[in-house]
């Protein structure tokens, strides 16, 4: 029989990694399974609004959150380059109270919990160009990079509201800003819009397809086609924000948690709880509409805390509640 383990973790992001942290020093027995440590992030060159440090590279940040989680080998068992498939509940009581089996490309684990910390992938244009410049200039989050493109003209892809929210971002920093819009109208919230379309770095371009990011070491133009006249156009820009919305990873529990519409796992803020007990969520898969580094660690941390609740079938109070106070 193959060991059960009190917490399977699934990720090696920000959530992912600081859940790991706390139930190790829980002294949970217990497994973290990611095909990759450090998140979204990873690509990006600079990233300067990790708490604790102005600058750090993507990259030197997934260097310190594995090394981090590493640092509890008595209780905190590793597999990295393993992708989980599926997570569903074995062996339940009449109150669905389950153990779980998490499958991956190799093997089957068993856990009394899991937290589910898969993060999201961001959606992509699937033009020549972005995947090369990914990171060199194309970039997938306002609130992060935003201050990278300080004096820089800079093209945002996408009407939406993750649109409209990075020229925004934007404002404080972009010299100019060009807005293209897919067809006749901006989708985003109408307040936001008529917020923003009258500022003079702004200039909105309609019926605007992107076609290619272009450049030498780093970006340099984008090509667009021009969807009424089919005429391809060019724009001169050191950034391209591609904000076209994410994908959260929650195929691998849709079958066992509710998701809400856009696929995201439905928690409670409070606990990290899904609709299913025993199985906890945090980070960018999650329905907390902010997706940041610092949020999905601490929503980790709240993960993990309520995992190690779970289990010892106690309810956390606050200290504020803590009786013997008065009278």
């Amino acid at each position: 029989m193959s060991q059960l383990y009190d917490v399977i973790i699934i990720g090696g992001g920000p959530a992912a990694v600081a859940a790991g942290v706390y139930v190790a020093r829980k002294q949970l027995s217990s497994l973290l399974i990611t095909e990759s440590f450090g998140g979204q992030s990873i690509v990006s060159d600079d990233v300067q609004n990790w708490i604790g440090d102005q600058h750090i590279s993507g990259i030197e940040l997934a260097q310190r959150f594995e090394k981090h989680v590493r640092a509890y080998p008595e209780v905190l068992e590793i597999h990295d380059g393993e992708r989980v498939t599926t997570v569903k509940a074995v062996a339940c009581t009449a109150d669905r109270i389950c153990d779980f089996e998490v499958t991956t490309e190799r093997a089957t684990y068993q856990g009394k919990t899991v937290v589910v910390a898969a993060g999201a992938r961001r959606r992509k244009l699937g033009i020549p160009g972005e995947e090369h410049y990914d990171g060199k200039g194309v970039v997938y989050c306002s609130t992060c990079d935003a201050p990278l493109f300080k004096g820089k003209t800079v093209v945002v892809v996408g009407a939406g509201n993750a649109g409209l929210e990075a020229v925004q971002d934007l404002f404080p920093y972009a010299a100019k800003i060009y807005l293209l819009v897919l067809g006749g109208e901006v989708k985003g919230d109408a307040v936001t819009f008529a917020e923003v379309k009258d500022n003079p770095k702004l200039n909105v371009i309609y019926h605007a397809k992107s076609k290619e990011v272009m450049g030498e070491t780093l970006v340099t133009r984008l090509i667009y086609t021009d969807t009424k006249t089919g005429e391809d156009k060019r724009l001169d820009v050191g950034g391209v924000f591609v904000e076209i919305g994410s994908i959260p990873n929650s195929e691998i529990v849709q079958d066992l948690v509710d998701l809400d519409r856009y696929k995201q796992v439905i928690i409670n803020s409070k606990t990290a709880a899904t609709s299913h007990p025993g199985v906890f969520a945090a980070g960018d898969i999650t329905d907390d509409p902010f997706k940041q580094n610092n949020i999905s660690a601490g929503d980790g941390v709240k993960a993990a805390l309520s995992a190690y609740s779970y289990i010892l079938k106690h309810r956390k109070t606050s200290p504020a509640e803590e009786p013997g106070l008065s009278g």
